[in-house]
């Protein structure tokens, strides 16, 4: 598994403890908190997709096959349009709950980003193929988030005042850095 990046940093975890509520969508703000505003399928940050109102919320089991869990909140997950539509009424047993499954056992990043299933996951093939999560735009969003802490790191590292030598060094990286966040960003414009 060393060729792959983590699929994600923190497994969401659901925390509502509240009543139940009347409608699914009342839970959106916590859903947002509890996912980390990260699609619990991709782990691309709603910011992405033009924040949490253009998020959806998906029926890990399906509304119309299971009316019952249509408002319990440990059958809610916090998804982008892409993936929820894509999964749409699918209620098959090789879906993996996001907070109760650890993804990075199923699924990896490569080198660009791109989701990658791991060898001997029947739950990742399925949801791969089923989900698109083979699209482009998942490894680009992928870079653009790792493109953004190198840009805050570099930034900090300016703010401490190196000799002018090391100055020089950290402003050509940055320089770098943004012609290349820029240039995903470019792309990112294209596919959405």
């Amino acid at each position: 598994m060393s060729a792959f990046h983590p699929f994600r940093r923190a497994t969401p975890t659901r925390t509502y403890t509240g009543p139940v509520l009347t409608s699914y969508r009342k839970y959106k703000e916590s859903l947002a908190a509890d996912f980390q505003r990260r699609c619990g399928y991709t782990d691309c940050r709603d910011f992405w997709f033009g924040g949490k109102s253009t998020f959806h919320i998906d029926h890990f089991k399906p509304k119309s096959k299971y009316a019952h869990l249509e408002c319990e909140y440990s059958n809610l997950v916090y998804a982008c349009s892409h993936v929820n539509q894509a999964k749409s009424d699918d209620d098959s047993d090789d879906y993996l709950d996001p907070c109760d499954s650890d993804y990075n056992q199923h699924f990896g990043r490569d080198q660009d980003g791109n989701i990658v299933t791991l060898p001997g996951s029947q739950q990742a093939a399925y949801m791969y193929k089923k989900l698109k999560l083979y699209l482009r735009r998942y490894g680009v969003i992928w870079s653009l988030d790792r493109l953004e802490e190198k840009i805050t790191e570099l930034h900090s590292l300016l703010d401490r005042n190196p000799d002018a030598e090391s100055r020089n060094e950290l402003l050509e990286e940055l320089n770098l850095v943004s012609r290349e966040y820029h240039s995903y960003m470019k792309y990112l414009a294209v596919i959405q």
